[in-house]
């Protein structure tokens, strides 16, 4: 039967059927051929697989990015990250990568970061003699922070589907993030020196203390949620809603650019994003059902192992896998079919299962913006009018610098857990 399912898979995804239908469709293809049990099941594991409190976070995440992204605070996270960084060599690329990290943290979305700090700071890297290959390389690079900065919605799927703390995901992606950030700002530096980008200081008309104020209050909210998280004052999901009411409370009295009126897009767009990754969800937990009843996970871990018991040698080997996935799959697709897999193996090796989530979605960011369907990559383009390809030869040193970081935690895992 496993054949049958992994043939089925493969053929749908190479026809381009979506991850959540190839999953249900080579689900019940591989139940009606190859075994005895009745395909009642498919619908019994599609629910249960949703019927989990946690779930509940992933719509209230994805309605708080949607009201923080429609209050317009990217032009004032750009303004507070020119405050502190336009002055340095790069400071253009500096500002981006600042701003996506102050929005990712707030969005928990990488198309999103990539699509609101890039509208403001592309056109006007443009103007100012940055190559349009390399505002995007900078933009779709720095916007990946949104997957890894928490609050992160990816590490909310991946808390549910490991069944691990996500309070406790959300605390150990912090210094990870931050050295990525700064790992980020470390190539913008070399590279504006190799071409002579010089940094601008703020102008005599900014008020440094108006720009920080107000974005300040945008910044509160990641705050909140994992000091709230942190202290036990309230659980991930019901921080998720505490986030969506903070955020309408600044969209509508604060910043005003809200109105009543426009909450009804930004909750049909909620509706179906969520039905999206839900529906991916419920689905994968059926094709979770054959794999494990067929103890595929247990072959994978078997076949590593047969290679090497190294911890740190099967990383690297994980570390392969991630990328090469995350190059063909979309986030949260490659979360509900690696996960399940990869959880028996580093079970059997002691790997601590917070430090590998944290890992895998740092692996998997790098995917937004490798070719061929990094979907940050597609973004940057039709904001910089340059190429796909012009960007992703112009995003390899920041691939590189992921990649660091990458080894490091490998080497390093007290990196991720220490705070844990």
């Amino acid at each position: 039967m496993t054949e049958i399912l992994f043939i089925a898979l493969f053929v749908l995804l190479l026809l381009g059927v979506p991850v959540a239908f190839s999953l249900g469709i080579a689900s019940v293809v591989a139940l009606h051929f190859a075994s005895p049990i009745p395909l009642i099941i498919i619908p019994q594991k599609l629910f249960n697989g949703l019927n989990a409190f946690p779930f509940l976070a992933i719509p209230l995440f994805l309605l708080a990015g949607n009201i923080m992204a429609a209050a317009q605070i990217s032009e004032r996270l750009v303004k507070l990250a020119g405050l502190f960084l336009g002055r340095y060599p790069g400071g253009l690329a500096q500002m981006s990568t600042g701003a996506s990290a102050f929005f990712g943290a707030i969005s928990g979305s990488a198309p999103a970061t990539t699509s609101a700090i890039g509208a403001i700071v592309i056109p006007s890297m443009k103007s100012r003699g940055y190559a349009p290959a390399f505002a995007g390389a900078v933009v779709a690079s720095s916007g990946a922070l949104g997957l890894i900065i928490p609050p992160s919605l990816t590490m909310v799927i991946y808390g549910t589907i490991a069944d691990v703390s996500i309070g406790d995901l959300f605390i150990a992606g912090i210094l990870p993030g931050i050295c990525i950030a700064f790992a980020l700002g470390a190539v913008n530096y070399l590279l504006a020196k190799r071409n002579g980008l010089a940094g601008e200081a703020p102008g005599p008309d900014v008020n440094a203390g108006k720009v920080i104020a107000e974005s300040s209050l945008a910044l509160i909210m990641p705050a909140i949620i994992l000091g709230g998280i942190y202290g036990g004052v309230f659980t991930p999901t019901e921080s998720a809603a505490i986030a969506c009411l903070y955020g309408l409370i600044i969209g509508l009295f604060v910043y005003r650019t809200i109105t009543i009126k426009s909450l009804g897009p930004i909750f049909v767009d909620t509706a179906i994003s969520s039905a999206i990754v839900m529906y991916l969800m419920g689905t994968a937990n059926a094709f979770s059902y054959i794999i494990t009843a067929e103890q595929v996970p247990q072959a994978v871990a078997a076949s590593f192992l047969e290679l090497s018991s190294n911890p740190t040698l099967i990383m690297f080997m994980i570390l392969a896998l991630l990328l090469i996935a995350g190059t063909f799959l979309d986030n949260v697709a490659a979360l509900v079919l690696l996960v399940p897999t990869l959880g028996t193996l580093i079970t059997a090796l002691g790997i601590d299962p917070i430090y590998f989530g944290v890992f895998t979605i740092i692996a998997l960011a790098v995917g937004n913006f490798t070719p061929p369907v990094g979907l940050n990559l597609f973004i940057a383009a039709r904001l910089s009018g340059s190429r796909m390809e012009d960007i992703s030869k112009s995003a390899l040193p920041y691939i590189g610098a992921y990649l660091f970081v990458l080894v490091v935690l490998i080497l390093f895992p007290q990196f991720i857990t220490m705070f844990v």
